[in-house]
């Protein structure tokens, strides 16, 4: 790819001319150099539970981005703080592939009773190297002073930036998490990094972290229940039936969400699974599950984070399903956008509304 300068991307992108087939995140060429926030994609599937077709997502809404109109609502033009998506790494996407051929051995063998040791071995070091690579690419960029977001690619595969982040950020940080799952469990199916552990490790494995706030819960074991009532006053969930509730009784959404922002620190951390939305907005995802926030909601709930003046360090947006009409990439990159400009407006890049 030919890359432009700022000056040379705004001009572009401002004329609204059809982007080329080759042309990154909402039809963007800019010079990573010059970007305010670094896009990773994460072509990785490799312990999805039900669903396949998530390690296909990054590139499916690199191409259905090209559709957006880069006005917004809430975000003033966030394309003139530079967006630059990475190129895929097709060597991650060639190793979940394999990794993803020897889970289904094991989760083959756990069917029967017994455990395939050696497929499960390598899973967990496919796993682990993944996170090296997002942890190392998230590092250098966050060292050359980038905003740094990963785009999945199942939910195990922000851990690196996370603990990137972690490794790095002076004052410890809150999560905002929504998603239909927990994602609590540990090790599951014997996966060290199952999608299904993310938050699981996070909270293990990275101390700077203050708080875990989930919204839109409604798929849970009593394992992940009892884990995040253990938490205390480190967690707290917005279950998706409680809100539910709430809303049909008459509460507005900023009635109902603000008790969970407010149990946030200044620096925020934003995990977006997307079947944290009603299925209609996401029917391909891995495992989709009746009920969830409309796209509309999960928007307010993102904006109502930046208005409330806390700081966003960093995001992940994750599971988002292969589709041949595009519907699921569609829904996702414009998730995505918004993502971006509620970052871009916390961080001073841009102004909101």
């Amino acid at each position: 790819m030919s890359y432009r300068t700022l000056k040379e991307e705004i001009k572009v992108l401002e004329q609204g001319l059809p982007p080329q087939e080759g042309d990154g995140f909402i039809g963007g060429r800019l010079d990573p150099a010059e970007a305010s926030l670094i896009l990773i994609p994460v072509p990785w599937e490799a312990t999805v539970s039900f669903g396949e077709g998530t390690a296909n997502a990054p590139d499916a809404m690199r191409i259905s981005s090209h559709q957006l109109d880069v006005e917004t609502f809430h975000y003033i033009k966030p394309y003139v703080a530079g967006i630059a998506m990475l190129d895929t790494d097709k060597s991650l996407l060639k190793l979940s592939n394999k990794a993803r051929k020897k889970a289904l051995k094991v989760i083959e063998a756990l069917e029967e009773g017994t455990t395939n040791k050696k497929a499960l071995k390598f899973v967990n070091e496919a796993s682990d190297t993944l996170n090296t690579s997002v942890y190392e690419k998230s590092l250098e960029q966050i060292k050359k002073g980038k905003l740094v977001a990963v785009v999945g690619g199942d939910h195990s595969c922000p851990l690196g930036l996370i603990k990137a982040l972690n490794d790095t950020q002076e004052e410890a940080f809150g999560i905002l998490h929504v998603d239909a799952h927990h994602d609590l469990r540990k090790a599951y199916e014997g996966f060290t990094y199952s999608h299904a552990s993310i938050f699981y490790n996070v909270m293990n494995e990275c101390d700077k972290i203050s708080n875990l706030i989930q919204v839109g819960i409604r798929d849970y074991s009593s394992e992940e229940a009892l884990r995040m009532k253990e938490y205390g006053k480190r967690g707290d969930c917005l279950y998706d039936t409680n809100m539910q509730a709430q809303l049909a009784s008459g509460k507005s959404l900023e009635e109902v969400f603000t008790p969970y922002i407010e149990q946030l620190p200044h620096n925020v951390y934003l995990s977006i699974d997307i079947d944290g939305l009603e299925p209609l907005n996401c029917p391909n995802t891995g495992t989709p599950v009746p009920s969830g926030l409309r796209y509309g909601e999960l928007e307010h709930l993102i904006f109502m984070i930046v208005k409330s003046g806390r700081n966003i360090i960093g995001f992940d947006l994750c599971e988002v399903g292969d589709s041949d009409d595009g519907w699921d990439a569609n829904v996702g990159s414009r998730v995505l956008y918004q993502l971006c400009g509620a970052i871009l407006a916390s961080q001073g890049k841009i102004d909101f509304k």
